[in-house]
Parts: C-alpha cells; sequence; structure tokens
C-alpha cells in the first residue's frame, strides 16, 4: 500500500508524548480559514501521478523502514505520529504503517481532523481497524456550533464529533487540541460548549490550545492565495482560554502552535 507524503519531521516535540518521528501526508478536504498548512490541501489518488508538491509517493514498509532508523531517540515514550494534511484520506496507507510499528513495539498516534470519519475511504470499519493499531489520536477540535464550523472550515463538524464518540466508546486515549484564533474560536459560549463536551469524554487524557499564528498567511501568498491575517492571541488570551477548559485533573496547556517551515 501506497501513501503520498508530504513531508517528514525526524525530531518532533509537539506531535504527541515524547521525541516524535512525524510523517505529514498530502491531501485535506477542510477549507479552514486559518489554515496553518495549505499546501498540504491538493489530494492525489492516482500512484502515477507526479506532483508538484511533497516528498510523492511511498509504501508503508519504506515509510516505517526510514521512520525506525530514528528509534534510538524514542526512548521509552516517543515514536512515530502521522499528520496531515488529513490522514483518514490515506486511512490504509496509515494502517499499514502503524501495523509495521506496532510489530516493532513503536508508539503510534494519529493527528487527525476526523472530517471524513465515516466517509470514503474512511470507513467505521476501517476506523476501527485503525484504531486496533494506533495508541493515541490527537483531535483538532476546530469549533463545536455546526453553522460556525461550516463557516470557518467548508464543512460540518458531525463526523468529527460521531468520530470522538466513537473512541470515547472504545476507550481509546485522546488528546483534544484547540486551534486559538482571537475573533475567530475564542468565543466564551463556544469554548464553554467544548467545555460542557469534554465532561462526555471520558478517555481525554490532555487537552492542547494552540495558539494561531501568521505562517499559514504566508504560505498562501506563495501559494498565489489569500488568506486573511488574524491577531496573534496573547498569553493572557491563551490563559483565559485555558482556564475554560480546565478540568479537575485533566492537564490543560497552552502548546506551542507548530511551525512546519523545518520539515524535510
Amino acid at each position: 500500500m501506497k501513501g503520498y507524503v508530504h513531508s517528514i519531521e525526524t525530531f518532533g516535540l509537539v506531535d504527541g508524548p515524547g521525541v516524535r518521528y512525524v510523517l505529514f501526508v498530502q491531501g485535506c478536504k477542510m477549507r479552514c480559514r486559518y489554515c496553518h498548512n495549505p499546501e498540504t490541501w491538493k489530494i492525489c489518488t492516482d500512484e502515477d501521478e507526479k506532483m508538484d508538491v511533497g516528498l510523492g509517493w511511498q509504501t508503508a514498509k519504506e515509510a516505517f523502514d526510514r521512520a525506525y532508523r530514528y528509534q534510538n531517540y524514542w526512548k521509552n515514550n516517543g515514536g512515530i505520529t502521522v499528520s496531515g494534511g488529513e490522514p483518514l484520506l490515506q486511512i490504509d496507507f496509515v494502517t499499514e504503517l502503524f501495523r509495521y510499528a506496532k510489530e516493532k513495539g513503536v508508539h503510534t498516534t494519529l493527528d487527525t481532523s476526523g472530517s471524513i470519519y465515516g466517509e470514503e475511504p474512511a470507513t467505521v470499519e476501517k476506523f476501527e481497524k485503525l484504531m486496533e493499531v494506533t495508541d493515541l489520536v490527537m483531535l483538532d477540535i476546530k469549533e463545536m456550533d455546526e453553522e460556525k464550523h461550516k463557516k470557518l472550515t467548508g464543512r460540518s463538524n458531525k463526523n468529527i464529533l460521531a468520530m470522538a464518540d466513537k473512541m470515547n466508546e472504545m476507550g481509546k486515549e485522546m488528546w483534544i487540541r484547540h486551534v486559538l484564533v482571537p475573533g475567530l474560536t475564542d468565543g466564551k459560549e463556544d469554548l464553554k460548549a467544548l467545555r460542557n463536551k469534554l465532561d462526555e469524554w471520558t478517555n481525554v487524557s490532555r487537552v492542547e490550545i494552540l495558539p494561531y499564528h501568521t505562517l499559514g498567511a504566508e504560505k498562501s501568498a506563495e501559494l498565489n492565495r489569500v488568506q486573511r491575517q488574524f491577531p496573534v492571541p496573547d498569553a493572557a488570551a491563551c490563559e483565559t482560554a485555558e482556564q475554560t477548559l480546565r478540568m479537575l485533573g485533566l492537564p490543560v496547556t497552552s502548546g506551542r502552535a507548530q511551525k512546519k517551515e523545518d520539515k524535510k
């Protein structure tokens, strides 16, 4: 099984526990107004097609073998993270890659928006197979209100919330991430709605507030696209969001929004 890889990071520190080898796959159906990685949007399904972005097609075995060369850095809590783009668009590739990882006892993390859960190719059956070889899911919750979510991303959030409910039912460990964009995703009532939903998900072990940055707008300009620049949240804004989402005994942190220009 082959997948289209956009880029890799060999020493990731913000994409799961410990030191991670992070593989960013190509393709995404969401069109987030503040997207940090618009260069990963384009979808390629033809293995004979060569695109002008990314590292190109790799088999799952090739991708794992390249990652496993860095296993000495992972120690006891590091491992492999697949991000994107949207990994569920290449679910068969990710499942096979993670299967190789688990055969070697490597910790696996899926970083996803969940927006195509239940749709082809990420059917419920295939997702359950993926979860058999996934240790941790980092789920990006962008907005709780469905209409606001559509305006923000171009898609409904029903699939995303259904996927989170499914993982809770399965008892699969989950980290929740929320990108904080002043005037867009920092509304008090919207954050309270997310906080209330977190009460229902007993499988959430961590919540991260990721401050918006302007790198996506700069990348969009390079791609001859227009992306509005929003204000960058200050420490006080992040702390306010943390306080709204904080639950007893559950870590809520203001993580550094990763700038992925150092990918290889």
